[in-house]
């Protein structure tokens, strides 16, 4: 049943990607069009889509229908991304160069915003009569990431942040596109209102779930499968739930110190500071703190589908938890 899973997500991924090679009906102006073929090639999960077609298929419905707003959904996380990359002024994503830095800024934003409205173009073309909840559902992601982006900046340079204000935050940047995108799917495939409820609480946790599992991932993970070094986010200097919490619980001015440093000089140089740092998560416990709210999230979420009536498509979406969760990427 595991492997049906596997082959089904699969199937979707290849689907989205095909969909997403030949989503432009034009190639020019090529200062737009060539940077969003080239990002929109880089590959990657497809979580958002596919979360979708998985979400429409539990109500009952088919995911042939929500494949026009599946696409949408992805090139709206596209969207955000090439914003991030030149708000953060990163070099790197998915192992390719960002668009700001192998094209220009202006380039990247202007692909930025185009990639927004054919977004919103593609989504259009979904046959449904609920197409005005549908637009509004995505509208409202979009505001909630923006946001979530807001929000980040703010506590960039903001002395104190407490780890509810963290995960207020990463509800709105990370969970909200999830909700859209459940919600999208439910709405297609015609649910009721309590089922659509249920799909809504689902995304919400598995995405609050998702984004701590990315701050563990960013310190614990095997580099060999990571793909990069440990610890970027305290190289940048980035406050995550594990930073936070730590910083919450550290009762040697020793190690306090340490942990300050990292705000104090905007990041970390040396892999040695960086060990230093998972030490400190270690005997702190901060650590299996992360791994407990990732579970706790996880069960809260998946406890929402055992309302669903759809054997199969609440156990596709239980799947879809485990394999969300149990990533080393």
């Amino acid at each position: 049943m595991i492997k049906d899973y596997k082959d089904k997500y699969t199937g979707y991924k290849e689907i989205i990607d095909d969909k997403l090679n030949n989503v432009f009906e034009k190639n020019v102006p090529a200062e737009i069009y060539e940077p969003l073929i080239y990002i929109l090639s880089g590959g990657g999960k497809r979580i958002r889509p596919v979360l979708l077609l998985f979400s429409c298929e539990a109500v009952g419905g088919n995911y042939m229908d929500a494949i026009y707003a599946a696409v949408s959904v992805e090139m709206l996380h596209n969207f955000t991304l090439i914003h991030d990359d030149i708000m953060d002024n990163a070099d790197k994503r998915r192992g390719k160069e960002t668009i700001h830095k192998k094209w220009n800024r202006d380039v990247a934003i202007l692909s930025g915003d185009a990639l927004l409205g054919l977004a919103y173009n593609t989504l259009l073309k979904t046959k449904s009569e609920n197409i005005q909840q549908i637009t509004q559902a995505f509208t409202e992601g979009i505001i909630e990431v923006c946001e979530g982006q807001g929000f980040d900046k703010e506590f960039e340079v903001k002395g104190n942040v407490s780890p509810e204000e963290y995960l207020m935050m990463i509800n709105k940047k990370t969970s909200q596109l999830l909700v859209s995108c459940a919600k999208i799917g439910a709405l297609i495939g015609n649910a009721d209102a309590n089922s659509i409820k249920y799909l809504v609480n689902y995304a919400e946790h598995i995405g609050l779930a998702f984004q701590i599992q990315d701050d563990l991932l960013d310190i614990t993970a095997d580099e060999k499968k990571f793909g990069k070094k440990i610890g970027g986010d305290l190289r940048e200097g980035k406050k995550t739930y594990l930073l936070l919490k730590a910083l919450d619980v550290v009762d040697v001015k020793r190690d306090k110190i340490i942990l300050e440093s990292i705000l104090a000089n905007k990041g970390l140089k040396d892999d040695e500071d960086i060990f230093k740092v998972k030490e400190i998560y270690k005997r702190y416990d901060v650590i299996d703190s992360a791994l407990n709210e990732i579970e706790r999230y996880t069960v809260k979420a998946n406890e929402y589908l055992n309302e669903l009536k759809n054997k199969e498509g609440r156990d596709s979406l239980i799947w879809f938890s485990d394999m969300l969760l149990s990533r080393s990427t």
